[in-house]
């Protein structure tokens, strides 16, 4: 088992890669939460060895306050990081997307009629 840290900069589609980005704008995603990233390795069978959400990157320090995302994990795999990484950014939008669908549903489950 590898282990290796993970920071939310590392998947974060809204930054390039000079400030962190480690995987292609295909598996990134919009401002991950260090919760979603622990989540997603959860479903993945990684172990999360270590979480600190107030941790931040030290490639982080010149960017504008809001492209800065704290946390850092460190994460047991079998996969090589890069790989992992590709996992983890697949998986926090398939999570997304049905979150997005169950709120979808919540709202026209009321039953009551609008007049």
């Amino acid at each position: 088992m590898r282990k290796f840290v993970v920071w939310p900069n590392e998947l974060d589609a809204r930054l390039s890669r000079r400030y962190g980005r480690a995987v292609g704008k295909e598996f990134a995603v919009d401002a991950p939460k260090v919760q979603e990233i622990a989540d997603a390795a959860v479903a993945l069978g990684m172990k999360v060895v270590e979480l600190d959400p107030e941790k931040l990157n030290p490639r982080l320090a010149g960017l504008d306050e809001e492209y800065r995302v704290r946390g850092m994990l460190r994460l047991e795999s079998k996969h090589p990081k890069g790989k992992a990484l590709r996992m983890l950014g697949q998986k926090i939008r398939e999570i997304r997307k049905t979150q997005a669908k169950a709120k979808g549903k919540k709202k026209h489950k009321s039953g009551k009629k609008k007049r």
